[in-house]
């Protein structure tokens, strides 16, 4: 049940508050530190995909400079996905949960896999098919698997 909007100013002033601030949990710095890398490693392609169109035209070592250097952020920031996201399994209990719940956690757990070979295949694609299928494969498995985790939160 979803607590009526006039409840959550009440809940928000209740007097355990210190200085008025939420109280910050071993949850909260799990679920943003797999927010904050989410942001880097899905953002972070589609801001590139933006900028392949303006780099193409300085030359092919450009929009590959470019790609190198997102590579440096975005797969630590994909190692912080994996770590997190069994973290937040083991928080979670699996077993505890509705078969609904686990069929989504699943879908979650092959849109992650889609993604992160997708990349990989992007990467060492020599051929402009195979790059051209293992981004859309990234970028597709990144969206439905930040798509499926929201799902999983709400």
């Amino acid at each position: 049940m979803r607590t009526p909007l006039a409840a959550i100013g009440k809940q928000r002033a209740a007097p355990d508050r210190i200085g008025g601030v939420l109280p910050v949990t071993a949850a909260h710095v799990r679920l943003f530190l797999h927010v904050i890398a989410a942001t880097i490693w899905v953002g972070g392609q589609f801001t590139l995909a933006g900028l392949v169109p303006v780099l193409r035209p300085l030359g092919a070592d450009a929009t590959r400079a470019a790609a190198r250097r997102f590579n440096v952020l975005a797969w630590p920031a994909f190692a912080v996905l994996l770590a997190t996201g069994v973290w937040n399994l083991a928080a979670v209990h699996l077993g505890d949960t509705s078969h609904a719940y686990q069929v989504t956690v699943m879908l979650k757990l092959t849109a992650v896999a889609v993604s992160g070979v997708g990349a990989a295949a992007h990467i060492i694609g020599r051929s402009k098919v195979a790059l051209a299928v293992g981004g859309a494969l990234s970028s597709l498995g990144a969206i439905a698997a930040l798509f499926l985790g929201v799902l999983l939160h709400s």
